[in-house]
């Protein structure tokens, strides 16, 4: 039992420590970005629903929201939004929207899904799928965000061991 307290306690500061990450970067300080970070649960009707994320635990599918808005008076050109993937957890693939993310494992490389990597299988040279548990980052890139606008981004991550 004390084990499943401490895991909860380190999703919680995990989940308060990556809210205070800068997520984008543009050439005009005019974008104001945000994350919010909500719990996807199952409502007795089957829906979806959300629920505040202060704590998750094994299992838990986490949906975080990144929201770039442009408060100048000019159009932002060039903007990427990155997504950090907290450690224990894995990127739910095909949750990232809109379409057209690229994935990283390290922040300095980016390239479109499903990453690839080579590798040696049976002596033999292969190019195989690297695991989505291993993606550390997310970025969309957007040509245009116009003044007083916002841009939304989203992916969901399911909470390891």
């Amino acid at each position: 039992m004390d084990s499943i307290l401490n895991r909860t306690w380190m999703y919680a500061a995990l989940l308060a420590g990556l809210a205070a990450l800068p997520l984008a970067s543009a050439a005009d300080e005019a974008v104001r970005t945000t994350l919010e970070a909500r719990k996807v649960v199952l409502g007795a009707d089957g829906r979806e629903r959300f629920a505040a994320a202060e704590t998750a635990k094994p299992g838990d599918v986490i949906e975080y929201v990144v929201t770039s808005r442009n408060t100048g008076r000019e159009t932002v050109r060039d903007l990427q939004a990155t997504l950090p993937i907290p450690a224990n957890t894995e990127l739910i693939e095909g949750s990232a929207r809109p379409a057209g993310a690229k994935a990283s494992l390290d922040a300095q490389r980016f390239d479109y899904m499903p990453l690839m990597r080579g590798a040696v299988r049976g002596g033999r040279p292969v190019v195989e799928p690297v695991p989505a548990r291993e993606y550390r980052y997310l970025r969309w890139s957007a040509a245009e965000l116009p003044a007083q606008r916002s841009l939304t981004f989203a992916a969901r991550v399911r909470v390891l061991e």
